[in-house]
Parts: C-alpha cells; sequence; structure tokens
C-alpha cells in the first residue's frame, strides 16, 4: 500500500476522532478526562455493534485487503476494482455496499484507536504533573496494548479470510476492549462519587456478591466465545426450532469438528466441508450453556438488589439478561433477521459492561469497607 495511502487512512481516522474529541474539550464538565473515557465506552460499544452488523452482512471482506480497499484509502478511489469483482461474482463478499460496511467498520475502529491514544497521552502527562490516582496510566497503557493487538486481529481477520478462530478472538478482544473502558470508567467515577459509610453493607454479604460477580464475567466470556463461534461458522440456523432441535433434545452431533478450532472457514481441519452435524453441535452447545448463563447472572441479580450500592445496575441487567434471551429465541423463531441478530450482538456487550460495573463497584465497596 502506498504511503499516500496510508497517510489518507491516518487522517481518516484523525477525522473520525475530532468530533468527539472536540465535544469533550468545549464541554462545561470540569472532569474531561473521565467524560472522555466514557465518550470512549460509548464508540467502542458502538464499533461491537457495527462489527456484528460486519459479520452479520458477509462484509468482512467486502475489501479483501488491508488496511485500505484494493490498496487505496477509501471506496470511491477503488471503484473499479469493486465494480469489477461484483460483476465476475454477484453474490460473492465484495460488493460496492459491502466494501463500504468494511471500511466504515475499520475507519470506526481507527478513531478509537486515536481517542485510545489521547487517553494514554492525557493521563500521562497529568499524572507526571499531579500524581492524582485519577490519571495513573496504568490502565491507559493497557488500551494502548489491548488496542494494537485488536488491530493485528482485525488485518488477520481480512488476511485469513475470516478464519473461525481469529474471527471469534476479534470478537472477544472488542468486549475486552469495551470491559478495560468500562473498569476505568468505573475508578473516575469512584474517585469523583466514592461510596458512603451508608452504602457499606454486610462484608460477608459483599463477599459472597464479589465471588458470584467474577464467576458471572467468566461464564459471559465464555457465553460470548461460544456466541461468536456460532456466528463466525454460520452454524445460528443449524437448529431451526426452540426448544428441541431437529425435534430431539440432543440431536446428532459432531463435536470432533464442530469445535477444531484451527481450520478454514466451511472445512475440517483436513480441508473437507464441514458437516452439518458439526453446526448442529456449535448451535446447540451455546443454546444449552445459556442455561448456566441465566442461572449465574440471576443469582447475582437476586444478591445484588438487596444492596444498595449495586440495585441499580442489577436491575439493568436483570433487564438486559431477558432482552438477551428474547432475541436469541426471535433469531430461530424467525430465520435469523439481521435486526433481531445485531440486537442480540448488542446485548451480549452491554451484559459484559454491567457485569464489569457490578465487578468494579462491590470490589471498591470491599476496599473502603477495609479502609474504615
Amino acid at each position: 500500500m502506498q504511503a499516500s495511502s496510508l497517510l489518507q487512512l491516518a487522517l481518516m481516522g484523525l477525522l473520525v476522532a475530532i468530533l468527539p474529541l472536540s465535544m469533550v474539550w468545549m464541554s462545561s464538565d470540569p472532569n474531561k478526562f473521565r467524560k472522555l473515557v466514557w465518550v470512549a465506552v460509548f464508540l467502542t460499544f458502538d464499533l461491537i455493534v457495527f462489527g456484528g452488523f460486519t459479520r452479520l452482512t458477509d462484509s468482512g471482506l467486502g475489501c479483501p485487503d488491508w488496511p485500505g480497499c484494493y490498496g487505496m484509502a477509501n471506496p470511491f478511489l477503488a471503484h473499479e476494482q469493486i465494480s469489477a469483482a461484483e460483476a465476475a461474482m454477484p453474490t460473492g463478499p465484495v460488493t460496492v455496499v459491502k466494501a463500504w460496511i468494511e471500511m466504515i467498520h475499520r475507519y470506526l475502529a481507527m478513531g478509537i484507536g486515536v481517542i485510545i491514544m489521547a487517553l494514554l497521552i492525557t493521563a500521562t502527562v497529568q499524572w507526571r504533573k499531579t500524581r492524582v490516582q485519577a490519571f495513573k496510566p496504568g490502565i491507559p497503557l493497557a488500551l494502548f496494548v489491548f488496542v494494537c493487538i485488536q488491530g493485528a486481529f482485525g488485518a488477520w481477520t481480512v488476511t485469513l479470510k475470516l478464519q473461525p478462530v481469529i474471527v471469534t478472538i476479534h470478537l472477544l478482544l472488542g468486549m475486552g476492549l469495551l470491559a478495560l473502558l468500562t473498569w476505568l470508567g468505573g475508578r473516575e467515577d469512584f474517585l469523583m462519587h466514592p461510596p458512603t459509610a451508608e452504602t457499606g453493607g454486610n462484608a460477608a454479604a459483599l463477599r459472597g456478591i464479589r465471588r458470584l460477580a467474577l464467576l458471572a464475567a467468566v461464564v459471559v466470556t465464555a457465553q460470548i466465545a461460544l456466541g461468536g463461534w456460532v456466528s463466525t461458522n454460520y452454524a445460528t440456523l443449524a437448529c431451526d426450532e426452540f426448544p428441541l432441535c431437529d425435534g430431539r433434545v440432543v440431536p446428532d452431533m459432531d463435536f470432533e469438528h464442530g469445535f477444531h478450532l484451527w481450520r478454514e472457514l466451511g472445512k475440517t481441519a483436513a480441508g473437507h466441508y464441514l458437516p452439518f452435524s458439526a453446526l448442529v453441535a456449535i448451535h446447540w452447545v451455546h443454546r444449552n450453556f445459556a442455561i448456566v448463563v441465566v442461572a449465574v447472572l440471576g443469582l447475582l441479580v437476586w444478591r445484588a438488589r438487596r444492596h444498595a450500592y449495586l440495585a441499580k445496575h442489577a436491575s439493568w441487567l436483570a433487564i438486559v439478561l431477558f432482552v438477551q434471551l428474547l432475541t436469541g429465541i426471535a433469531t430461530v423463531y424467525l430465520d435469523f433477521p439481521l435486526a433481531i441478530a445485531v440486537m442480540h450482538n448488542a446485548g451480549a456487550a452491554l451484559l459484559v459492561l454491567l457485569v464489569t460495573m457490578l465487578n468494579y463497584r462491590v470490589k471498591h465497596q470491599l476496599d473502603v469497607n477495609r479502609a474504615r
């Protein structure tokens, strides 16, 4: 890719970041660093949702190279090559619309990368000047490393032709980035509005909630990995009824091929076409692990709602979990409508955000109690 095209891409990332950066800079909020963190959380959530839209519309190879499109900075400049590919294969992975979807996803990712760099620079400079805890740069530095790794997996997603394990890791890294930003946002909120003595609660009960919140983080991560594996293997409709699958509680399934990680899309490790029973296994495991998720998160909600400092987040978690179940079932019954599938992806991101916030709040409530 030519240096001029790389420069144009870099400028595009800056342009995407300028609006949110300007809004934060010109806001009346005295704590602009905290505001920028939550803007980054919001945009990262949007990126995950749009990434799901990109995957669900089969636009992941809308531009079959990286970071540009046929070596160009935008699909306008690559219109001739895109049109030729579309003419040769009208239902193929490269079309004008898919190219724009893919590049918009990349532009948004680059913009978030710029914002994370702004967070790191601001935190480092202010920490050296003031040593104020709010600017401790450890998490911003971790975010910068994280976003670089995420960019690498974004590139491999394209160069390895949507290999399922790479795409699934790319999804998990996006969720991890959202969780880390949310944790940083929780720190900023905590420092601005620390919990009071009235919210202290019973220490033993809080420790129990803390263990449940950690378990919730583990099972949500596992379920997102399974959901990503369903999506990247196009196994969403392998079971087209609920709660049964192919008319049975336990259908015929091929776990060996279904859960072999390193293989091409739609192929076994030996290079043969993936059997349908492997797709059934992928779908069935994700569907049934949802029972574990509901049990763990339901218990967490029930315990956390008794605590004043956690009740609001627990209530939101209950609502999102219920809607997530509905969208998952509706995806099967309604033959995978795009809008509902995107909502299901967004629901997973919201679960990550809320579980992270609950983990942060209960951890620091315990820290406050110990300090008193």
